[in-house]
């Protein structure tokens, strides 16, 4: 049991530091915004890497974000059922959650992107448009990245779920927290 709450440790700890880099983008994207709205509307200026950049600091918020997200139980569930239940009950239903629906996902996400991340790498891929971004294959590589910590952080999860059913977390540090 040592053995998975070190590992819940290390996952935890990992997911917190990704969320922290993700709130701070988000505040580099409203700066982008910013600059791209004055730019274009005050000084009919526009500027395709400014505007494409959006999308990427927006993505890597979202992937990076993923994990924390559901570290912090924050994503969207029928809670109108969900919180009526036992927690008991809760903990049963994010673990088989987690084997039947969230691993598998994150695993096919992974395999599903390798080829198109490695094509995307081989040919050091650029945005098509002019005066886009270049080393579009970055942006794209955080995709299994992402899914990836989703992946350690669903299997994080899992184990709290496991602790708690079997007795060796207080609820407090157990399912859904």
């Amino acid at each position: 049991m040592n053995y998975l709450k070190k590992y819940i440790q290390i996952v935890d700890w990992i997911n917190e530091k990704t969320g922290l880099i993700a709130a701070w983008l988000t505040t580099v994207l409203v700066l982008n915004v910013f600059y791209d709205t004055i730019m274009r509307y005050i000084f009919n200026e526009g500027n395709i890497g400014i505007q494409e950049l959006e999308w990427h600091i927006f993505s890597v918020i979202f992937l990076l974000g993923a994990a924390y997200t559901l570290k912090h139980d924050g994503h969207v569930r029928v809670d109108i059922v969900y919180t009526r239940l036992s927690r008991r009950t809760r903990a049963w239903i994010d673990l088989i959650g987690s084997f039947t629906m969230l691993i598998p996902f994150c695993l096919i996400v992974i395999y599903a992107t390798k080829i198109f991340v490695l094509n995307s790498w081989a040919v050091r891929e650029m945005s098509p448009d002019p005066g886009g971004l270049p080393a579009r294959y970055i942006i794209k590589a955080m995709i299994p990245a992402g899914f990836f910590l989703l992946l350690l952080q669903g299997i994080s999860q899992a184990f709290k779920n496991l602790l708690f059913l079997l007795g060796h977390q207080t609820p407090e540090g157990g399912a859904s927290e």
